[in-house]
């Protein structure tokens, strides 16, 4: 029971929240992007990154001076649940598609960037955008 309460004590907050929608929608993806799509500074998406990175939400991967995000895949049935529910009941959310516009429009200097944007699948995997016709 501690690890559920520890998953949504970590989602009661509002970034880490939004964070995790835009993940889920937008697959892995490397902070200085996430913090453009929120207006944010990287340190306080990292410092929210590393919390979600404790309670088992997220795992990381760095290439070169970049260091990207993911959600680990659910282990469990409550986390599957949960990640369903964030998907269909954030589809909709005005913040969030404010965020994944903004994140659409966001690069960070990664070397090849601009080409795997033009490809969007390459760079960054995801349940699709909530207005990108993905029923679920």
């Amino acid at each position: 029971m501690q690890k559920e309460a520890a998953l949504f004590k970590v989602l009661s907050d509002q970034t880490r929240l939004r964070l995790a929608c835009l993940l889920l929608f937008n697959g892995e993806t490397c902070v200085c992007r996430l913090a453009e799509a929120l207006n944010e500074p990287d340190f306080k998406i990292s410092r929210h990154l590393g919390v979600m990175r404790s309670a088992g939400m997220v795992r990381a991967r760095r290439q070169g001076t970049w260091i990207y995000y993911r959600l680990v895949k659910p282990r469990s049935r409550l986390a599957q649940s949960l990640h369903d529910f964030l998907y269909e009941g954030m589809v909709n959310d005005r913040t969030l598609k404010k965020d994944l516009e903004r994140l659409s429009k966001t690069s960070c200097g990664e070397p090849g960037r601009h080409a795997k944007k033009a490809r969007r699948g390459e760079h960054d995997k995801g349940r699709g955008a909530p207005d990108d016709g993905h029923e679920g």
